[in-house]
């Protein structure tokens, strides 16, 4: 289990580095160059507004069928077509609840097509999302690895033709970028959902209502967890477009930081999802747990702790390289957020582990406060401090999510506090600052050879602490047994 989990990791971080970069910087960064901080900040807005309440449409499924078929893969011909028919359903609902939230918040008439366009879109992405944790949950994780990197590959290739091949020869528009995912989602999900009933010996499409009932019962709690996150994740795009003046350009500035932050959360999403069903197998049998847990820790938190420091120095020279409208303001609000990945890193981690073990009340509650904390506290500083207001809430919402997630696991699930390694983690944090601030303020050079070479040089630290241990990797890789 522990050599297959980190082969596993290995492989699916190699195929996303190759595609997602280039398309958050090639892509993503390029149409909001073109189309300007406006335009871009609205669609950001309505692109979180309906990311927001998309777990109407995505009611926690494909977790619960990710954790329940990685336990029991013999429910998989039992589970499909009535999830699927219930997920038909909760989009509807969905659709038309979107709409009318849109209409109460007061969103101009002229943005309802593409409201329309973006709430489809987070229809076929949360098919996709739902088709793969099938594939994940039957173990087939190269399979799902794959997959994770279709959508964008499809949608790159389109973007790429409209930008430096436009066949109109017109201004790039944002809702061209609108359209190119549509296509693409739906070019993806047909592929898995191919591949998904291909699973299947015999396709039985009885509806049992009771078995939906009870469906939607048990992923209730998973729907609540991953609605609580999203809303404290992603509810200041929103309200900056409302609170702050100029409330469309904030927006863009937020997300040309935002953008940053999501690119290097690529590794831990893809390791979250890797994660739980190999957890939920081995909270079930009772075995290997603390040694993934050491693996998935030393993993991480070397990857977050070092993105997070030297980004934050060169964040003024990033965002020059990246954007055309730039400026210290939009640098230090990424300076504050790619702290947060940090603490993001360390909740992919325990919060997979809870929602493994089914801890999810706990969960819940922990989330609840994170909620009614970023919102309060978004209410407060936008209007004065706009994005920058929003960055430092976040920063002190995911601060407080992580060290509750910490906590209630330790207790939950019995687990030693490990402080070997947090004297590792923190030896190694000061040791990289420190070779940070000295490559930064005081060694010559073009700042990316140095940018670069901290990355090589943040290695060797990690495997001179300890932190990367290269020799338990490797045996684990040489253990087939294991």
């Amino acid at each position: 289990m522990r050599r297959e989990f980190l082969l596993n990791i290995l492989f699916l971080v190699f195929v996303n580095l190759l595609i997602k970069p280039f398309f958050i910087f090639g892509i993503d960064r390029t149409i909001q160059n073109r189309v300007g901080l406006e335009e871009y900040g609205i669609y950001a807005a309505l692109f979180n507004f309906t990311f927001l309440l998309h777990i109407i449409n995505d009611f926690g499924l494909p977790n619960f069928t990710n954790q329940r078929l990685s336990q029991n893969r013999d429910l998989f011909a039992v589970y499909l077509p009535n999830i699927l028919s219930l997920k038909l359903f909760l989009s509807f609902v969905y659709a038309l609840i979107v709409m009318l939230s849109a209409y109460l918040i007061g969103y101009e008439l002229l943005y309802f097509y593409l409201i329309g366009f973006l709430l489809f879109n987070q229809v076929l992405r949360s098919l996709l999302v739902f088709f793969r944790s099938n594939i994940t949950g039957l173990g087939n994780y190269r399979v799902d690895s794959i997959l994770s990197v279709v959508e964008r590959a499809i949608l790159i290739i389109i973007c790429a033709i409209l930008l430096w091949f436009n066949p109109w020869d017109l201004p790039f528009q944002i809702e061209w970028f609108i359209y190119a995912q549509t296509l693409s989602l739906f070019l993806a999900t047909l592929i898995a959902g191919i591949i998904v009933f291909g699973y299947l010996e015999k396709i039985n499409w009885r509806i049992d209502s009771s078995l939906l009932l009870d469906l939607l019962k048990q992923s209730a709690p998973y729907a609540l967890v991953i609605f609580l996150m999203t809303v404290y994740t992603r509810i200041d795009f929103v309200m900056l477009e409302r609170l702050a003046p100029q409330g469309r350009t904030e927006s863009g500035i937020y997300a040309t930081a935002y953008r940053l932050l999501d690119a290097v959360n690529i590794i831990g999403l893809l390791f979250a999802g890797l994660l739980l069903p190999m957890l939920s197998r081995l909270i079930h049998k009772r075995k290997e747990l603390s040694q993934i847990l050491q693996i998935s820790a030393r993993l991480l938190f070397w990857g977050t702790i070092t993105v997070s420091i030297i980004v934050a120095f060169f964040r003024m020279d990033i965002m020059q390289l990246l954007y055309i409208h730039t400026d210290q303001y939009a640098a230090d609000i990424l300076g504050i957020l790619i702290f947060t990945f940090i603490l993001v890193g360390g909740g992919y981690i325990y919060g997979t582990l809870l929602t493994a073990n089914d801890s999810l009340l706990r969960m819940n509650q922990l989330f609840l406060i994170s909620v009614f904390l970023n919102i309060i506290l978004n209410y407060l500083v936008i209007p004065t401090h706009g994005a920058k207001g929003a960055a430092i809430t976040t920063l002190v919402t995911q601060g407080i999510a992580f060290i509750g997630q910490l906590i209630v696991a330790k207790k939950i699930l019995h687990l030693k506090w490990d402080l070997v390694l947090l004297k590792t983690i923190i030896i190694y944090t000061l040791l990289v600052f420190g070779a940070t601030y000295i490559t930064y303020y005081y060694l010559p050079g073009r700042w990316e050879l140095r940018f670069v070479g901290l990355f090589i040089l943040a290695v060797g630290i990690g495997v001179i602490t300890g932190l990367l241990n290269i020799k338990l990797f490797v045996q684990i890789l040489l253990n087939s047994k294991e």
